[in-house]
């Protein structure tokens, strides 16, 4: 076991690794990976023209700190007059790469002395939108309306819920007031080159409904991608706000990115990108986050940020998010360590810590980020940025584009398009019944001429592959009561198979982890669960529900599941989610041993 010492940060790699892994650095350096990720040389990640000329318009994040530390004193002024009007709260509403930053800030910060308090909300579950409503007065409240294309099915779904709701509370709204609780973050029409301010004085934002009425019209520049666009008005507006400082996290930021400059090994940003991209080709894909509890909400960001960019073509980095640590025996040889968080939470580090040099001492690759104070977070989103972008080179992918994602879009609205003609989604034929526990298998389960199997659960699990994962995909509101039984049920599967376990919310993952479970390493076992929708919502202007919509969404990921023939069992945990969950847990114990 050897320790390669950078700035600020410590790889250890056991001896089988350390060849493969230098290797690749050093590659990186003499073939001058950073300094053509900086000239926007596009021959690192393609060949071919016209995925050239797509990932040219994708690398505006790199000049995306310097740029938007000169919309500070806007963004501050804007934030105080919404202040001084009375509005106390903020609903951002968005999918992926639209929410996911703001949550990391409204999460990891405290609210400042005029900050108005930031939700959320990317969850089209019913339950997930009347929390939302009910969390705040809408009298009081501004909706964040975030889409980088202006068309994203659920953030629009949204929006009509919302406008809707305003009209109903205001029955004296006027064409001066209609639409003062409402605010833009998208893009400006690609034709166009204006932005922020002046782009929205022209009008050349997209056709969102309703946006010429809107308080304001945030544009960002047209050539940062959704998952990159944590350092401008996606995350920059909340954080404005939330009465943040936005300046010591630009300037980490504007730090972190001069360091990925160099054009060595100590380039924070290559180094870690090439060894990720090394340790994945050697089988160590399962990349396991350990983040300190006060910026965990930072794993999410970059789950989707790793996940979406390196899942295609076959291969890919698998991010492992909210795995509490756990002894050296319950972990396969396909995992790799990263430990983001400074001492600011001492018992913390010090667990960690140790749980960390167990695993490196049994032969676990462990790295260690460090991270000084809440701050450093403007550090790390650029710094997973730029080691993003070189893995996806190591991995010969394009990390800037989501093939896969549209798969389950367009399952989703056939399957829309059926219930508008027939007023139902198709229904499954059940495997099995476990009150409240419905079981349903894939086609290639249900062909097997097989009868249900009365450890149905633990047969399933058995058909994942070897040094594969296990995907918990919940389509259900979130809430902490749930958080803390998906992890019960994640920690419990990693413990009784040894395999990897991720969850996550849906649609939220569609949008994230979504791309690599189809076009990723096909390793994955997947577990979807769905409830009933009791007390649905209605979508204004839309035949379906909220209700219907989200069942559409994972039905749609169901069939794009099954056609890349993929392990998937979908599992109804009755009305009450929360009673299913536990349900869920209870078989899981029994036929796991």
């Amino acid at each position: 076991m050897t320790d390669t010492a950078v700035p600020a940060t410590t790889l250890r790699l056991p001896p089988d690794l350390e060849g493969s892994v230098n290797d690749e650095i050093v590659r990186a350096v003499r073939e001058r990976w950073a300094a053509r990720v900086w000239e926007r040389d596009t021959s690192l990640w393609t060949s071919d023209e016209n995925v050239a000329d797509a990932i040219a318009n994708r690398l505006g994040w790199l000049d995306v700190p310097e740029h938007f530390a000169d919309e500070v004193d806007d963004l501050e002024v804007f934030a105080q007059a919404v202040g001084s009007e009375g509005f106390t709260d903020a609903v951002l509403c968005g999918m992926g790469g639209s929410s996911l930053a703001p949550e990391v800030l409204a999460r990891s910060f405290p609210l400042g002395a005029a900050g108005l308090r930031v939700r959320v909300l990317d969850s089209t579950d019913p339950q997930a939108v009347r929390a939302a409503q009910s969390a705040s007065d809408p009298a009081r409240t501004l909706y964040l309306i975030s889409s980088k294309s202006g068309t994203t099915t659920e953030t629009l779904s949204f929006l009509a819920y919302f406008w809707q709701l305003e009209r109903d509370l205001h029955h004296d709204v006027t064409a001066s007031t209609e639409g003062q609780h409402f605010v833009a973050i998208t893009d400006p029409d690609e034709t166009h080159s204006a932005t922020g301010r002046i782009g929205q004085i022209l009008g050349l934002h997209r056709g969102m409904p309703h946006s010429d009425a809107f308080r304001e019209m945030f544009l960002n520049p047209v050539d940062v991608g959704g998952r990159y666009s944590a350092l401008t008005y996606v995350g920059l507006l909340p954080a404005a706000l939330m009465d943040l400082d936005m300046a010591p996290l630009l300037n980490d930021a504007i730090s972190m990115a001069a360091s990925c400059r160099g054009l060595d090994a100590s380039n924070p940003g290559l180094w870690l990108g090439a060894a990720l991209a090394a340790l994945a080709k050697a089988g160590r894909d399962k990349l396991t986050f350990v983040i300190e509890p006060r910026i965990a909400s930072f794993g999410g960001w970059a789950e989707q940020l790793i996940a979406e960019s390196t899942g295609k073509n076959g291969t890919g980095v698998v991010p492992i998010v909210g795995e509490p640590l756990g002894a050296p025996d319950v972990y396969g040889k396909d995992r790799v360590f990263v430990r983001i968080g400074g001492d600011g939470d001492g018992a913390w580090a010090a667990s960690a810590g140790t749980a960390l040099d167990a695993l490196a001492a049994a032969g676990h690759p462990v790295i260690d980020l460090g991270a000084d104070d809440v701050t450093g977070l403007g550090h790390e989103f650029f710094r997973w940025e730029f080691a993003t972008a070189i893995c996806g080179a190591g991995l010969n992918v394009n990390p800037f584009d989501e093939p896969n994602v549209t798969e389950s879009k367009q399952n989703t609205a056939r399957l829309l398009e059926q219930f508008h003609h027939s007023g139902k989604l198709p229904a499954l034929e059940a495997l099995r019944k476990a009150e409240p526990l419905t079981l349903y298998g894939d086609t290639a389960r249900r062909l097997t001429g097989e009868p249900p199997a009365a450890a149905e659960l633990r047969t399933h699990l058995k058909r994942g592959r070897a040094n594969g994962y296990v995907s918990v995909q919940a389509y259900i509101a979130p809430t902490p009561e749930r958080d803390a039984a998906l992890a019960g049920i994640q920690q419990l599967i990693r413990d009784k198979t040894h395999r990897a376990t991720t969850v996550g919310y849906g649609p939220r993952f569609l949008h994230s982890t979504g791309q690599l479970h189809k076009g990723g390493p096909p390793s994955g076992c997947f577990l979807q669960l769905v409830s009933g929708h009791p007390e649905d919502l209605p979508i204004p202007g839309r035949k379906e529900s909220f209700g219907t919509l989200i069942d559409a969404q994972s039905l749609g990921d169901f069939n794009a599941l099954e056609a890349h023939e993929l392990p998937v069992m979908r599992i109804h945990l009755s009305d009450d989610p929360d009673v299913g969950l536990a349900a869920l847990h209870a078989a899981l114990a029994e036929e796991l041993g």
